[in-house]
């Protein structure tokens, strides 16, 4: 498997419709959401290039001539700018089966999340530990309505929790991959993570995680966009 020293590809996937934020994104895509004063995207990009990952292209489908029209080919955010099209929706990984040049070690994130993640940590873990994916994951909690019960074989309680509030990981929507990949991904086919995910580990291939406590969050849905546009400000100068 290549190897690559440093990460200079990120890929942001921009996409999706983004329902769960309608009516807004009925005319505006999710990635130009404004947060702040700046669009999500644009936040995203700007960080990026405080951690010198210039290279970067948009997978774009549903309103991707108004991202293109807003970012251009990125020289006005001292960026490289690319665009790959989807013309019908390929799930959250079938995009990267149109995009070219995929020989190093590149990255991938969603164009919709706000985060104070060192994209420098993530990328040198993921160098430093040779897998074919690294995933960065956050620790969530929920908090269940009920009374939980556990109990033997016997069925004799052995502890009762009333109700608890049980801790889950969940993927932050960042992700180092090794080009080989690739190869996993049917080109020009709705295919998503989860289904990526599935068959690099039937193949016996190295998936690791990457713990994040950073702050993090997508806009995907009415209650968390409000809560980055509340947060915003509290964390725009160690985002940036």
């Amino acid at each position: 498997m290549s190897k690559s020293k440093s990460i200079e590809k990120v890929i942001i996937l921009a996409g999706g419709e983004g329902r769960r934020l309608n009516p807004y994104t009925i005319v505006l895509p999710k990635p130009l959401m404004p947060v702040g004063n700046l669009p999500i995207l644009e936040i995203i990009v700007k960080q990026l290039k405080k951690y010198q990952l210039k290279d970067i292209t948009l997978a774009v489908g549903y309103l991707g001539n108004l991202i293109q029209s807003f970012f251009g080919d990125g020289g006005k955010f001292g960026v490289k700018m690319t665009y790959s099209l989807e013309e019908k929706p390929l799930g959250t990984m079938g995009p990267l089966s149109l995009i070219p040049g995929l020989k190093k070690t590149f990255m991938v994130m969603n164009g919709d999340l706000l985060t104070t993640l060192d994209y420098r940590k993530l990328i040198s873990y993921h160098l430093s530990k040779k897998p074919m994916a690294t995933i960065a994951v956050q620790k969530r909690e929920i908090e269940t309505d009920y009374g939980v019960l556990e109990y033997d074989r016997n069925y004799e309680l052995t502890k009762y929790r009333e109700k608890p509030r049980l801790p889950y990981q969940v993927s932050m929507g960042i992700y180092i991959f090794e080009p080989e990949i690739l190869s996993f991904i049917p080109r020009n086919k709705k295919f998503d993570f989860p289904e990526l995910m599935n068959l690099l580990l039937k193949k016996g291939e190295k998936v690791l995680v990457y713990p994040s406590s950073d702050f993090w969050l997508d806009i995907g849905r009415h209650e968390d966009y409000k809560r980055a546009v509340e947060e915003f400000e509290k964390i725009k100068a160690k985002i940036f």
